[in-house]
């Protein structure tokens, strides 16, 4: 904490404030839709929609990493600077 300046404790105050805005909607909302039942088609549509949103964060994280340790990234960014190779 001593290393960090106003502009920084503002955003860390600002993050916390929304972060407790977030869990008291989540609260009301769960709240409010406590009589509500979910059939079994219901509950494998979600158990599917998860799975497969997880899959498919993964699958773009190891392309994302994949291609970035292949070298095709470099071929994009035309103003990094290549390092020179040794004679």
């Amino acid at each position: 904490m001593r290393n960090m300046g106003k502009g920084n404790i503002f955003l860390l105050a600002i993050l916390l404030l929304l972060f407790g805005l977030t869990a008291i909607w989540f609260v009301a909302a769960w709240n409010s839709s406590g009589d509500v039942e979910m059939s079994k088609h219901g509950w494998i549509a979600m158990g599917l929609g998860t799975v497969l949103s997880i899959v498919i964060g993964c699958g773009l994280m190891a392309l994302m990493f994949f291609s970035s340790r292949s070298g095709h990234d470099e071929a994009a960014d035309p103003f990094r600077k290549k390092p020179k190779r040794p004679f």
